[in-house]
């Protein structure tokens, strides 16, 4: 397996190159050459594999001879060491919780599925291995986990002041050893573009050998595809007809999520639609109406991991659908709340199904009522369509605004005990390229 930048200019690399570089040199994103396709036998008897058994599968076929059937083995074992369960609301709606891995947050399954594969690779190699990544909320927790100690490698991860909560700085921020955080004076969009200029930085390059932790590695995206086909053969393997048509509902904000969404679509997975929900940081859904891609400036919200005013795996969203807005517009829809929307949602859902959700997880669900009350399709047999939103975050990691809308909240998970008894450890930068790199360099 070949992959390629979404750019076209540069040559094609291997799956190793890939994942190590991070970014194409012409700034683009990888994505595989061509889409792998899944086994019609996998997809015929999907509700028998487990997630690890889906997980070694689809790994497969994005590495190809790159990587052992026993590496393959000992990524997915050592990453996938948690559950993702589907708790079912009504007859039309359930959530696939992702947040049950050690940071509380769905990017655990990108995060140490990375790590994993990193360090396979880097083990054979003299060079260590620089992770440098950007994080608007959750990305920063699993990866500081996730990285935590790998041989050969050593972390860096920028967030913007007063943009993550508490919980989550303190994920980022109370690792010792080869993690080390830098919270910068500005947004989450500052933090990404310092993370870009820093990959297409010649002397930071050669120096640090620097690869990302950012949904912009495509390594981030594959192990996001496996909960997509586990929640299939959840609903199949509990008794639900297979002729259902199902859609997923991700809350957005750099795109990722929904991507790997994408991934699994093309690669056969019967999905019928995607349903982009976000905040008031809305370019998705505008782009889906109008057909133009216009970034603004990220607004603040309840749901901050979703604040990305110029997402980045657009790029690859438009690659997959070679530019065009029909095909697109066609299987992703897109809906966007504001913060009374979504402390509204919190509350129904509390009040309807006694079941607690926090900012993010509760933008799907909005997004998943407004579109089953306007796509609603009734099949011959009398069942209706099915939308599962994805659960991307555990209640506990947005105490305060959980508590505030719903007044109460879940039990607090010993591993969210244990970092309120570290010390936070960053180093405080201005939104200047120039001042991480020197930092980066010292380091």
């Amino acid at each position: 397996m070949r992959y390629v930048s979404t750019r076209r200019n540069c040559q094609p690399v291997s799956f190793q190159d890939a994942i190590l570089q991070g970014l194409a040199p012409d700034g683009g994103l990888y994505l595989p050459e061509v889409t792998p396709q899944l086994p019609l036998h996998f997809l015929e008897h999907i509700a028998e594999y487990s997630l690890q058994e889906i997980g070694e599968l689809t790994t497969s076929l994005f590495v190809e001879n790159e990587v052992s059937k026993e590496g393959i083995n000992h990524i997915i074992k050592n990453s996938l060491t948690f559950p993702a369960p589907i708790t079912k609301l009504s007859d039309s709606l359930s959530v696939l919780e992702l947040f049950h891995g050690p940071s509380l947050a769905f990017k655990d399954f990108g995060a140490r599925f990375m790590a994993q594969t990193m360090g396979w690779f880097v083990k054979q190699k003299d060079n260590p291995l620089h992770i440098l990544v950007a994080t608007s909320g959750d990305t920063g927790g699993a990866v500081a986990d996730g990285f935590l100690n790998v041989p050969g490698i050593t972390v860096s991860i920028l967030y913007p002041h007063g943009g993550v909560t508490e919980i989550q700085e303190r994920q980022l921020t109370t690792n010792a050893g080869n993690v080390e955080a830098y919270r910068v004076e500005g947004t989450f969009d500052d933090c990404q573009r310092m993370v870009k200029e820093a990959f297409l930085d010649n002397e930071l390059q050669e120096r640090k050998n620097l690869s990302s932790a950012n949904s912009i590695n495509i390594a981030r995206l594959i192990p996001q595809t496996f909960y997509y086909l586990y929640a299939l053969s959840t609903m199949y393997s509990a008794g639900s007809p297979q002729k259902i048509p199902v859609s997923f509902s991700v809350p957005s904000g750099n795109l990722g999520n929904i991507t790997a969404g994408v991934f699994a679509k093309k690669m056969g997975a019967p999905i019928k639609h995607l349903i982009s929900a976000t905040n008031v940081n809305d370019t998705l859904p505008r782009y889906l109406q109008s057909g133009s891609f216009e970034p603004r400036p990220a607004k603040s919200t309840i749901s901050n991991a979703m604040d990305v005013g110029n997402p980045s795996n657009f790029e690859r969203l438009d690659a997959l659908y070679q530019g065009e807005h029909t095909g697109l517009s066609q299987e992703i829809l897109g809906f966007a709340f504001d913060d009374q929307t979504t402390r509204a949602e919190m509350k129904k859902c509390l009040e309807q199904w006694s079941y607690l959700t926090e900012p993010h997880t509760a933008v799907a669900i909005s997004a998943a009522r407004e579109y089953l009350e306007k796509q609603r399709v009734q099949l011959a047999n009398g069942e209706s369509e099915v939308v599962i939103a994805l659960g991307t975050a555990h209640p506990i990691k947005f105490s305060d605004t959980v508590e505030e809308t719903c007044g109460t909240l879940p039990p607090m998970p010993e591993s969210v005990r244990t970092i309120f008894q570290k010390e936070k450890q960053f180093t405080a930068l201005p939104p200047s390229f120039a001042e991480l790199k020197e930092c980066l360099l010292s380091s």
